[in-house]
This record gives structure tokens, C-alpha cells and sequence, in this order.
């Protein structure tokens, strides 16, 4: 049931695009499951893009701020920034991952538990025109998985 839901969003959107608009494909969407009391969390994806595009905003429903972000050694020590755009060079996967570009989900007024799906609203821009990627991230438990604690490099 899940699947199907996710092919009807993905052929909903695309169906929406005009023709100006870039081809953005989002695969692997999740976010990270929260602990009670936890106020931050992250989302992660692999994007690719029929054309060069750049990834400007995100935002959702159910999270009160959404922000793009990146994390990377400064000397000896990781920092995490806001970033204004990530590019999206036609035809590579970009990937927003733990450790480098990824979705910050801030002020949450409740946890997020394993299972519970985030929705998401992507603003990419390309050929000075902006578009919306609608995104289902469902929510992984932050141990096990594979995943990667925030903090960590």
C-alpha cells in the first residue's frame, strides 16, 4: 500500500510539472526518529534532476521550520550551517545525507516515531522558474538502519 501511495504522489507530480519545469526524481526519502523531549531531527534523500537545478527551501505540514542544511570539517571540528541552494547538476545524483547536505526539521512539538511519515515540499529552481517536489519521508528508528548518529562525521 505504501508503494502504491508513493508512485501516485510521484505520477501526481510529475503529471503537474509544466514544461518549463525541471524533472526532479526523489528516491530513498527519510527521516530520523526522534527521542521524547528531542526538538531537531533530519531528513535525507537521494535527488537527480533531468537539468541543472539548485534545491533553494523545503518545508512541511507537520514541522513549524524546515531549513537546508550542510554539515563539513572545519579544521578539526564539524559544523553544521544553513545553506541558500544546493546545486543539482542534470543527470547526478545528489544526496542528502547524514554528515553532509540534509533536511533540518526544527521546533518539533512532538517526537517522531519510527514509521510516521513527514510530509515535504522541496522548492528547486531551474532556468529562473521555481517548482515544488511534493516528498513522503517515512521516519527510521536512529538505531540501526545503517544510519548515522547527527553529530558524528
Amino acid at each position: 500500500m505504501k508503494l502504491k501511495g508513493l508512485m501516485f504522489v510521484a505520477i501526481g507530480a510529475l503529471a503537474a510539472q509544466s514544461a518549463w519545469a525541471a524533472n526532479v526524481s526523489v528516491t530513498d526519502a527519510w527521516a530520523r526518529a526522534t527521542m521524547p523531549g528531542q526538538k531537531v531531527s533530519g531528513a535525507y534523500m537521494q535527488l537527480q534532476s533531468d537539468v541543472d537545478a539548485r534545491l533553494i527551501g523545503a518545508s512541511s505540514p507537520a514541522v513549524p521550520r524546515v531549513e537546508v542544511h550542510e554539515m563539513k570539517m572545519d579544521g578539526d571540528v564539524m559544523r553544521m550551517r544553513e545553506v541558500q541552494s544546493v546545486d543539482l547538476p542534470k543527470g547526478k545524483t545528489v544526496s542528502l545525507e547524514p554528515g553532509g547536505f540534509h533536511i533540518m526539521l526544527m521546533n518539533l512539538s512532538k517526537p517522531i516515531a519510527a514509521g510516521d511519515v513527514i510530509p515535504l515540499t522541496l522548492v528547486v529552481e531551474s532556468g529562473g522558474k521555481r517548482q515544488n517536489v511534493e516528498v513522503k519521508a517515512e521516519a527510521r528508528s536512529p538505531m540501526g538502519g545503517g544510519t548515522m548518529q547527527h553529530h558524528h562525521h
